[in-house]
């Protein structure tokens, strides 16, 4: 039996929400928590706060994952070609610097694994990866109604209308990647 090889990526690509609900379905993926980085103000943010724009903080999701069933490069193209990698601060109706594609590295290993893969797929785009890369400084995790969010609201407007079909592209674009 191989030993575990647990890793961490933070990831912005909008609301968290959606790209908790979307790693929650990756193989190797072991875990999934919503949260916020990457903020200019000090003391713990509420969600509130994020949502105003003021604090600098983004959406983001922490995944745990094993990185002897996924790599991270498979876990930045999952990631990458699950939101818009290519308009700034915004994702959908969503807007708002809260709301960036980004990538908060943590070490420079995952930077230069970041770079490349953005490297590898901007040409599949029209317009250009505008995804930040950040070292990651601190994560700090949502409130407790934003965990699950997907999985406990499935019939809200919301997650029916932009978080369903975004799941439906996943599998169809990552089945090989996916929990049985």
């Amino acid at each position: 039996m191989t030993t575990k090889k647990l890793q961490q990526a933070t990831l912005g690509g909008g609301c968290f929400w959606c790209t908790e609900a979307v790693f929650q379905e990756v193989e190797g993926v072991e875990k999934v928590i919503s949260g916020y980085s990457g903020g200019n103000v000090p003391g713990y943010p509420i969600y509130r706060e994020i949502c105003s724009g003021l604090t600098g903080h983004a959406e983001v999701i922490q995944i745990t994952f094993d990185a002897n069933t996924i790599s991270f490069a498979d876990i930045l193209v999952v990631f990458m070609t699950t939101h818009d990698p290519t308009t700034l601060n915004r994702q959908g109706a969503d807007r708002g610097t809260q709301y960036r594609s980004v990538v908060f590295y943590h070490d420079d290993e995952q930077k230069e694994i970041a770079e490349k893969v953005i490297k590898q797929l901007n040409p599949y785009y029209e317009n250009s990866i505008v995804t930040e890369l950040s070292p990651l400084d601190t994560f700090y995790k949502a409130e407790k109604e934003h965990q699950d969010y997907y999985k406990n609201n499935k019939e809200q407007g919301y997650c029916c209308f932009v978080i369903t079909p975004k799941l439906a592209k996943l599998r169809a674009l990552h089945a090989d990647k996916l929990k049985s």
